[in-house]
């Protein structure tokens, strides 16, 4: 069963993000509950009764996890092994669809999902917005990071380097990852953010007006650049690898993180696995999420080509590293305040609570 759920902004994060992203589309087209009937993986990726053995009822408060993801799928839903692992202990698993990464952080602020995973971007400016949440984990970094993001033009545009995006209408979503990708590119080649016509627009809903040249200069992500490239409508001018970006994180609300550690370790612990599953099996990957992706197998492989995979732990570094992106933003006049990302971190004992051993430190 599909069911549209219409959340209401609260006053202040409406206030705000009318200020920090006023092409925002509407919370209320983006996204969807989704029932989980999906196949999952071989038995290798799932966890036994024993795996779960050890488990603190005292760190489960709730019975229902919600978990947001975005638009471009998610390897965690399709294999369904968070319900695997939740289900026995009489946790259910609720899962929110979203346009992009702002989408699914309004959500978490008006209380519909407690867990979802976004770029560096959306979590900075929810923050600043008031909404109380947490850096629960980090996405690893591989050689393959950045690759999945670019700045793109049609094949026939004049445009031929990122220099003559000067004064060109530029496409993507403001308060997501290819904001602050967009920003450093341009410095990277003299240029400012006012030297550029920013549209707002969703990938989503950007795509299909890409595609019929519509859109000059777009900043865009997989699987919408795969399925771009794959038709020849997309000429890359640079994708976003070696732009210091910290990476993607999951985020959580802050008291529900507060009240579940043991949940968020069996949680973190699963989605770690599946990935890692994932990177050593791209093909079965691939199948895997075909189906819900209804892309082609062309871009379908492209798309698992240039993913990256595994988790890594919150730590001091990475703090620093998601600080100063925070910075940058404010530097570039667009927050209103300085944000400070430790007043949405846990503490180090809480992060040894929810943080299983096996998870990278990079």
């Amino acid at each position: 069963m599909v069911a549209t759920v219409k959340p209401q902004y609260t006053n202040i994060f409406h206030r705000v993000t009318r200020l920090l992203v006023p092409g925002l589309m509407s919370i209320a087209t983006s996204f969807t509950l989704i029932s989980c009937t999906q196949p999952t993986p071989k038995a290798e990726t799932s966890s036994t009764a024993n795996n779960v053995s050890d488990v603190k009822p005292a760190g489960i408060k709730t019975k229902v996890l919600r978990m947001g993801y975005q638009q471009a799928g998610d390897l965690v839903r399709v294999t369904k092994v968070l319900e695997k692992r939740l289900e026995p202990l009489g946790v259910t698993v609720e899962w929110s669809q979203f346009a992009q990464g702002p989408q699914l952080m309004e959500a978490m602020n008006v209380g519909k999902i407690d867990l979802g995973s976004v770029g560096e971007t959306p979590p900075i400016f929810a923050q600043a917005a008031g909404a109380q949440i947490v850096y629960v984990v980090g996405s690893r970094r591989s050689e393959n990071s950045g690759r999945s993001s670019a700045i793109a033009v049609p094949p026939d545009s004049p445009i031929k380097t990122l220099k003559d995006i000067k004064g060109q209408k530029v496409v993507f979503q403001k308060a997501s990852a290819s904001h602050y990708f967009i920003l450093r590119a341009l410095e990277d080649v003299g240029l400012k953010y006012s030297d550029i016509k920013v549209l707002s627009i969703p990938n989503v809903e950007a795509s299909s007006a890409f595609l019929e040249g519509k859109i000059p200069v777009w900043v865009t992500g997989d699987p919408h650049l795969a399925r771009a490239e794959k038709l020849g409508k997309a000429r890359i001018l640079r994708d976003s690898q070696g732009l210091d970006s910290p990476g993607g994180y999951y985020i959580g609300g802050k008291q529900f993180a507060i009240d579940n550690p043991e949940l968020l370790r069996i949680v973190i612990e699963e989605i770690d696995k599946i990935q890692r599953w994932a990177e050593a099996h791209p093909k079965e990957t691939a199948q895997l999420i075909a189906p819900f992706q209804k892309l082609p197998p062309d871009v379908m492989d492209l798309v698992i080509s240039r993913r990256s995979y595994g988790l890594r732990a919150i730590s001091p570094d990475l703090i620093q590293e998601q600080q100063r992106v925070a910075d940058y933003f404010y530097k570039n006049g667009l927050l209103p305040k300085p944000v400070n990302i430790r007043e949405a971190v846990l503490t180090p004992e809480q992060y040894a609570a929810i943080t299983p051993p096996t998870i990278s430190q990079k």
